[in-house]
C-alpha cells in the first residue's frame, strides 16, 4: 500500500521521474533459482503501475550486486553520458592510457570507464575492490586529520594513478607496459589540462 502511495504521488507530481528499485537479499535463494525469483519479483513490482518503466536490480550484500546497481544508477543520472564517454575515449587516446576510470566522489561509486584491456585478462570486480581499498584508506587519513587527495601504484609492468578530477569525481588513470615508464609528473599535467573541460560535462550536483 506504501509503494502504491508512492507511485500515485509520483504521477501526478513527477511524471517523467526514473523510478530504481533493488530487490534485496537475493543471496537467500539458491544460485540456481535467483534469476527466476528476480524476474518474477521484477514482474510484480512493474505490475503496480502503468505509467512508469521501473528499473529493477537483484542485490546483496555479499557480494557486488549493490555496488554495481548503485554504479548504474549514477551513471544513468548523468546528462549527456554519450558524450562524456566520447571526451574520455579521446582523453584515453591522449594519455596513452590503457585504461580511465571515473568514481563518484563522495561514494567512489564508478560511474565511467573506458578501456583497452582484454576483458578475459582481469578481474571483473576489480572497481568495487579499488573503491574498498580507497575508502578504507581515506577513512585513515581522516583519524590523523588528514585529507585524501589521490595516490600511486608504481612497478615495472604497470602504473596507477588516483587523483581528484572534477567537483564531483575522481579518476584514475592506468598505464601499462612502455606507457607505464611516463613519469607521474606528465600524467598530472594531462589531468590538469582536462579537468576545466570535463568540469563542463560533469555538473556540480
Amino acid at each position: 500500500a506504501l509503494f502504491d502511495g508512492v507511485l500515485d504521488a509520483m504521477e501526478q507530481s513527477s511524471p517523467d521521474a526514473s523510478i530504481f528499485v533493488l530487490v534485496h537479499k537475493m543471496d537467500l535463494y539458491l544460485e540456481e533459482d535467483r534469476q527466476r525469483a528476480f524476474t518474477e519479483r521484477s514482474a510484480l513490482i512493474q505490475s503496480r503501475s502503468n505509467q512508469f518503466q521501473m528499473k529493477c536490480f537483484a542485490t546483496s550484500i555479499w557480494d557486488e550486486t549493490l555496488y554495481r546497481a548503485w554504479s548504474a544508477i549514477v551513471y544513468s543520472l548523468i546528462p549527456h553520458v554519450d558524450v562524456l564517454e566520447q571526451q574520455l575515449t579521446d582523453f584515453n587516446d591522449i594519455c596513452g592510457s590503457s585504461e580511465i576510470v571515473l568514481f563518484e566522489k563522495a561514494t567512489f561509486l564508478a560511474i565511467s570507464n573506458i578501456s583497452q584491456l582484454n576483458s578475459a585478462h582481469y578481474d571483473g570486480h576489480r572497481f568495487e575492490r579499488i573503491s574498498n581499498i580507497i575508502k578504507q584508506f581515506k577513512l585513515s587519513c581522516s583519524k590523523t586529520l588528514s585529507q585524501f587527495q589521490g595516490m600511486e601504484v608504481r612497478n615495472k609492468n604497470y602504473s596507477a594513478y588516483i587523483d581528484v578530477f572534477t567537483s564531483n569525481t575522481y579518476i584514475m588513470i592506468i598505464m601499462a607496459g612502455e606507457a607505464a615508464k611516463v613519469p607521474t609528473s606528465v600524467t598530472q599535467l594531462n589531468i590538469a589540462s582536462a579537468r576545466k573541460h570535463f568540469q563542463r560535462l560533469i555538473p556540480e550536483k
